[in-house]
């Protein structure tokens, strides 16, 4: 049996009322993931904030020098080096944000159902935390395989299917 990591979800923005499912959606995308990448996330926690295009913006400008809005972005936790906190303190993966009006705007602009898109995006923020990125192709195929290994369990079909090469 798989131990998942703690997922804590925080919307702090009024327009994710529209996807009252959101919370289960993410929790399940990311216990999902957490499996299939055989990750060692038993003791950890992560959140999950779900802002809006210019809580992201802001973020995205901040800590990336971008400044516009996107759909996700991860913020890995700095890891101790040694014996870390007391034994009992949960190790933090990190956070991660998504953006309500660009999520939307990408689902409906690909045909895809918005929870689908969802748990895409709180996949692949996961496995940022974890690890992946795909700042190579090697890595973005590695990165990108699992994804779809991971969506596929949860019967969502290739987000890159459409992708022109």
């Amino acid at each position: 049996m798989s131990a998942f990591p703690a997922t804590e979800v925080l919307v702090t923005a009024e327009c994710w009322q529209a996807e009252p499912n959101a919370d289960a959606v993410i929790h399940r995308a990311i216990e999902a993931a957490a499996e299939i990448a055989d990750a060692d996330v038993a003791d950890a926690e992560l959140a999950v904030m779900l802002t809006d295009d210019a809580g992201i913006r802001t973020l995205n400008a901040n800590w990336r020098s971008i400044d516009k809005p996107t759909n996700v972005l991860s913020f890995p936790a700095l890891q101790p080096e040694g014996a870390g906190g007391p034994d009992d303190a949960p190790r933090m993966l990190g956070d991660i944000a998504i953006a309500y009006e660009t999520t939307r705007r990408e689902a409906d602009e690909e045909g895809k159902p918005f929870d689908h898109h969802l748990s895409h995006l709180a996949v692949h923020g996961f496995l940022h935390l974890i690890g992946y990125d795909h700042e190579n192709d090697d890595d973005a195929e590695d990165m990108e395989a699992l994804e779809r290994e991971v969506l596929s369990s949860l019967g969502i079909p290739d987000p890159y299917a459409d992708r022109t090469a």
